[in-house]
């Protein structure tokens, strides 16, 4: 029988331990464990009552390297999922290689010192992995995930080539609270208050953070029309250097007038700092602080209402007609149908089921190549197939312009 670790017990942990477990064929004997292990038994018990299927649990410290590989050679897995904070990439990768075990997460690694993204450190095990025999798939959530799966796709089979790509990430949902993130508080408000970036002919951008923005009109009369703010996001790192013919890459997100206000209030009071500072003899970082006060977004499940749409704008020349030719291809989520499903809002949701997904080709062997891959790399078509019967079915729109500015 096959073995499945899932290491990480938030929101999106849960979501894809229950969907592995809903697929308990395919992932064998599944683990799921933390550094809290409360969470873990919670969401076992949860599952066990809704399916039926028995997962197992452990606590385990992500940072210790030695005692992580241990127990995947103890427990004889055969996958390991990461589902914890980027800031333990490295160490549950290199966990892998001692264990003898295959490897995939959902976001690039970052240093806790530095909000810096980059894919560096993690392509640099390439060979390593190759000569172990190992697959590592780095970046298996939405976006980084399926938006590169639908730039793969997109080459394949609607363009020759593509020569822009504008990534659009809307959350129109509502939780009713004065101020919430719908991920892990240090990491969201670390992304947001960066300098934007994006890839033009060849050479990086860089503005200052939040510093432009403009209206989309999104394909769902629920939302509507939105602001877009660029952002710099990982995802374009490898796209911008395995799209053949890409002359510019950007990344968008949608944020409320109300989110923007809290958030300048706190980064002008120095709450966003991720410096530690001393008080009372204790260290502590502020952005650290303000993640223990703010809401868990785990606890956003039941409050939130409304939909989430995810996709790319690409722009190239269309391999049936020719000509230079626009599609937005997306998914549409809504924040009540997840948790009606598996008790998490759509934002959590949209992050694990395309890290079950992704998993569920490394273990059918579709995607298990030895080395280090983000998903532009590999076959599209069969991630596709199971974003449709999975919960995040996908549409393709003729768009008749581009995305300005």
């Amino acid at each position: 029988m096959k073995k499945t670790v899932i290491i990480g017990a938030g929101g999106v942990g849960n979501v894809v331990a229950q969907k592995c477990a809903r697929d308990a064929e395919t992932f064998g004997e599944i683990w799921l464990a933390s550094r809290t292990l409360e969470k873990c038994e919670a969401i076992a018990a949860d599952i066990k009552a809704s399916t039926g299927v028995e997962i197992k649990t452990a606590q385990i410290d992500a940072d210790d390297v030695g005692a992580t590989a241990a127990f995947l050679r103890e427990v004889g897995a055969d996958y390991l999922l990461n589902i914890a904070l980027p800031y333990q990439d490295l160490t549950l990768m290199e966990a892998c290689l001692q264990a003898g075990v295959h490897y995939l997460d959902t976001a690039n690694y970052e240093s806790p010192e530095n909000p810096h993204f980059e894919y560096k450190e993690q392509w640099a095990f390439q060979d390593r992995f190759k000569e172990a025999g190992l697959t590592a798939i780095l970046g298996s959530g939405f976006d980084p995930g399926v938006t590169n799966v639908f730039c793969a796709y997109a080459l394949k089979h609607l363009f020759s080539e593509i020569r822009t790509v504008d990534i659009i990430d809307a959350n129109a949902g509502d939780h009713g609270l004065p101020f919430a993130t719908n991920f892990s508080p240090e990491i969201n408000i670390r992304e947001i208050t960066a300098p934007g970036r994006y890839w033009e002919k060849g050479e990086w951008q860089e503005i200052p953070a939040l510093s432009v923005s403009t209206d989309f009109d999104f394909p769902h009369q629920e939302i509507g029309t939105k602001k877009i703010y660029l952002l710099h996001h990982e995802e374009m790192e490898s796209l911008a250097q395995n799209l053949p013919g890409l002359e510019r890459i950007r990344f968008w997100m949608t944020f409320s007038d109300n989110y923007i206000n809290h958030l300048t209030v706190l980064e002008n009071v120095g709450m966003t700092a991720i410096e530690p500072m001393t008080i009372g003899g204790v260290e502590i970082s502020p952005l650290q602080f303000l993640q223990k006060v703010l809401p868990d977004p785990a606890s956003l499940g039941p409050l939130t209402k409304g939909k989430t749409c995810i996709g790319c704008l690409i722009t190239g020349t269309s391999k049936e007609t020719g000509k230079e030719e626009c599609k937005f291809i997306y998914n549409i989520c809504d924040h009540q149908d997840c948790f009606a499903e598996v008790k998490s809002q759509a934002i959590s949701y949209t992050a694990g089921v395309p890290a079950m997904i992704g998993a569920r080709q490394l273990v059918s062997g579709a995607w298990l190549r030895p080395g280090v891959w983000n998903l532009e790399q590999l076959d599209p078509d069969p991630f596709m197939d199971d974003l449709n019967a999975w919960g995040l079915p996908w549409h393709v729109l003729e768009v008749d312009r581009e995305l300005s500015p």
